[in-house]
């Protein structure tokens, strides 16, 4: 497969940290990427191309049409606080190879970038429906997952 990274500008960050909006259950990482996207008017800075992505297009408001997108944003917080990456993609990767290739691509741009943490959102489908819903976390090290489970 070919998956390639446009870069349009290569941003100076402070201890990023990625934070992963592909779709899946629900489109809950879509949302809550688009949500910070628009809300911190992230700076779009690179697209990710794969020939692995699926074949759809859609309509744009203008009547146009777009094919699948897969981008990386930056927002600088100005402050000595960690800056964000943001990857917002409406569609992933169709095969197994097709998803290493397109994360690997992603990592080595971020790694570039100074990035050492990683946070993937996403969705998790319960049978019913539950009044206060709940927060999962699976993290690589201890610390990170008693910080995340301190969050409730």
């Amino acid at each position: 497969m070919v998956c390639t990274v446009e870069v349009s500008e290569m941003p100076k960050l402070n201890d990023p940290i990625l934070i992963e909006g592909l779709p899946g259950i629900g489109f809950v990482a879509n949302i809550a990427c688009l949500h910070l996207i628009n809300e911190l008017k992230a700076k779009r800075f690179a697209e990710v191309v794969s020939a692995s992505f699926q074949d759809f297009a859609v309509t744009t408001d203008a009547g146009g049409v777009r094919s699948p997108v897969s981008e990386l944003y930056y927002y600088k917080r100005g402050d000595s606080g960690r800056d964000l990456i943001i990857w917002y993609g409406n569609t992933q990767a169709l095969t197994t190879f097709g998803q290493y290739e397109l994360c690997g691509k992603v990592l080595d741009i971020a790694q570039e970038l100074g990035c050492r943490f990683v946070i993937s959102i996403g969705g998790f489908r319960k049978e019913e429906v539950q009044p206060v819903p709940g927060l999962y976390s699976a993290a690589t090290d201890s610390e990170t997952l008693k910080d995340a489970l301190d969050l409730g």
